[in-house]
């Protein structure tokens, strides 16, 4: 069966503008909205991955195609222009998009593929009812970063023409070649220069005209018996040689690289919503073109459109993302890969788009280095992986156990793990403006806490799998394990402390980041005080598109996550909807609840109606904390996604 995802605009209307993403295995994409205008300064044809320092750039944002019929009529496919044919279909097959437009008499299908691996963009038009006589074709340009705001860069380049082949070139970036495959094909000089209002960019308070510049226009002849394939290609030769391929071949053989994906996911994961996040989840595992790395280097994208690869997001999404779908091998290399770039015993917190290093202002994610190793070590037994990542990890111990960066350091007196520094967010609810950090959270943080735990007993178990003393290790867990129930438990709240011995004392603020006292393979927290933990998180923070960052009846709490950079990262750990919790929030409540893997089912079931909501076929990054849950931030995110599999997998495993 194929993963199909059909939308009929005339139905219910949707939460948010309907966008859809593909990508290239590098870092790049194109994306759009699903009825066409372009909203966001990210939106464009052809976002192309490009070494540094240059990193992923916009160069091809928008292309305007005209079919004409052969009364003199003609109709624009999905430009928000008067003249723009009637959207009957949006469908995306094996997560590829496709349109079906009514113009006039005439039927015309549009599809877009990206090559695997090469910034190519392939469209392809077909006629399947009616009459049409050519089609002609626009694209619009403004080549920059495609993170800078729209107004921050010139529209302007150069065009040259080769039969039906337009080279658009502009200062400081690769050359772009526009090919048409179509009867009777030809190219036009003809530049123009545009502004084009972006609508998300001035919902968030940021610029919102920006310049388009186009080098001329296509034209070929378009009826049932011919069709039109164009090719947006950016001739970077880095980028996997410069030869041409046929688009017809493109389609065949990305279409088939998605069959085998899931073919060889978990076998839960063969049909329906999970066959198709698992094609959602193949974006997010990438060759990092867009920042300095070794060959044959592995990441993970951490969302689209903005974020790079993260370390912390990594750790977290690799389990769904890569060992749920049959991709241990790259599991492996993206290890490796933040194992060599360790320092002071952190890993990166992230690789800034079109940076050579990483920044390292983080507390979690080297701790969550500790969880995907285990992973990767369960699923495959791959001892010998294990054994090469041994010294870096024992280095890692030392540092947190004599301190290190940003105050991170093990407590000598308890055992347990403290962090914090002025002016710095150090765990997963790291939102800062300007100076303003927003949950600091500085002391022992509980998830900290129960990450540090679980690492110490991974060291133990590992050591004693290649027979080397794990009794320091052993030692050092008990003392933690020891320590923490003593002091995270607040009788009085029937809950953990969120932080213990912080600049106020400890915090009771009810958040899910207790949640792996209990998820983690190596649950910290006494299983007696599992069922109260659990009961309050689902009844305070559970919601059906993930969980609550904080509690409704703290006096904290925001609602909406909507405004201005100011306004959207204040609520952006206070009360704001998380979608990736739900999976650390199923294998905790299957382990408190054994057996009852039917109302997990019914939790994972409800995310479901997202999927054709934001970033269709996938799972955005946040949400508003109140019903009716609006989606916010990226329309797909990598850990969002990775946690969704990872708990329809569990539940499918009666592994509890």
């Amino acid at each position: 069966m194929i993963p199909t995802r059909i939308i009929h605009p005339s139905s219910e209307p949707a939460q948010a503008p309907r966008e859809w993403l593909i990508a290239n295995g590098l870092g790049g994409y194109a994306t759009g909205t699903m009825t066409g205008p372009p909203i966001r300064r990210y939106h464009g044809w052809l976002v192309a991955a490009l070494p540094p320092p240059l990193g992923r750039t916009m160069l091809v944002n928008r292309v305007e195609d005209i079919v004409h019929l052969g009364d003199g009529r003609h109709f624009s496919l999905g430009t928000g222009a008067d003249t723009d044919g009637t959207l009957l279909e949006f469908r995306l097959e094996w997560g590829l998009p496709v349109w079906l437009f009514q113009c006039g008499d005439c039927l015309i299908e549009r599809r877009l593929v990206m090559e695997y691996g090469r910034n190519i963009t392939h469209a392809r038009w077909r006629v399947l009812a009616g009459h049409c006589r050519s089609l002609s074709i626009r694209p619009w340009m403004q080549a920059r970063p495609h993170g800078l705001p729209v107004n921050a860069a010139p529209a302007w380049g150069e065009t040259a023409i080769y039969g039906a082949e337009l080279v658009a070139s502009s200062p400081d970036y690769p050359p772009v070649r526009l090919i048409l495959d179509g009867l009777d094909g030809e190219a036009v000089a003809d530049t123009l220069t545009t502004s084009l209002f972006y609508a998300n960019e001035a919902e968030g308070g940021d610029p919102s005209q920006g310049p388009l510049w186009s080098p001329g226009h296509l034209l070929c002849g378009l009826d049932r018996d011919h069709g039109a394939e164009l090719t947006l290609r950016c001739d970077d030769t880095a980028a996997g040689g410069c030869d041409d391929s046929l688009p017809g071949d493109a389609w065949a053989t990305e279409i088939s690289r998605r069959q085998a994906l899931v073919t060889q996911a978990h076998p839960a994961l063969h049909h329906g919503a999970a066959a198709e996040l698992v094609l959602a989840a193949d974006s997010f595992v990438v060759t990092p073109r867009h920042r300095l790395a070794t060959a044959g280097a592995r990441s993970i994208m951490a969302g689209y459109h903005w974020f790079a690869d993260w370390g912390r997001d990594t750790m977290i999404a690799l389990e769904g993302l890569t060992l749920l779908t049959g991709r241990a091998d790259e599991a492996k290399l993206i290890l490796q890969g933040f194992a060599q770039h360790v320092r002071d015993g952190l890993i990166p917190n992230m690789f800034p788009d079109g940076h050579e290093s990483g920044l390292y202002n983080t507390a979690d994610a080297t701790l969550w280095f500790f969880h995907a190793v285990g992973r990767v070590v369960a699923a495959t037994h791959d001892l010998d992986f294990l054994r090469a990542q041994l010294p870096v990890l024992t280095d890692i111990v030392g540092h947190h156990q004599a301190g290190t960066r940003f105050g991170i350091a093990m407590d000598p007196a308890d055992g347990l793990l403290r962090q914090g520094e002025d002016g710095l967010q150090l765990t997963w609810m790291d939102a800062k403006v300007e100076d303003w950090v927003v949950t600091p959270r500085r002391g022992k943080a509980v998830e900290i806490n129960a990450l540090w735990y679980n690492a110490i007993a991974l060291m133990a178990e590992w050591h004693a799998l290649l027979g080397l003393d794990a009794n320091p290790y052993r030692a050092l867990a008990a003392r933690i394990r020891a320590a923490f129930n003593r002091r995270f438990w607040a009788e009085s709240l029937g809950y953990l402390f969120d932080v213990v011995d912080g600049p106020a004392g400890n915090d009771g603020s009810l958040r899910p980041n207790q949640l792996f006292a209990i998820s983690l393979p190596h649950a910290v927290l006494d299983p007696a005080r599992w069922p109260m933990v659990m009961a309050a998180l689902r009844n305070h923070l559970l919601t059906p598109v993930g969980m609550r960052s904080l509690s409704p009846d703290h006096p904290a709490y925001k609602p909406h996550f909507f405004g201005d950079r100011w306004a959207r990262d204040g609520s952006y750990h206070q009360g704001t909807v998380w979608a990736w919790l739900i999976g650390p929030f199923a294998e905790a409540w299957l382990k408190t609840h054994p057996g009852d893997a039917d109302q997990v089912k019914a939790d994972l079931h409800a995310m479901l109606p997202h999927l054709d909501q934001f970033g269709i076929g996938s799972i955005g990054e946040v949400f508003d904390a109140e019903p009716p849950h609006l989606p916010r931030g990226c329309i797909s995110q990598a850990w969002s996604v990775a946690e969704w599999l990872r708990a329809w997998a569990l539940c499918h495993d009666h592994k509890y």
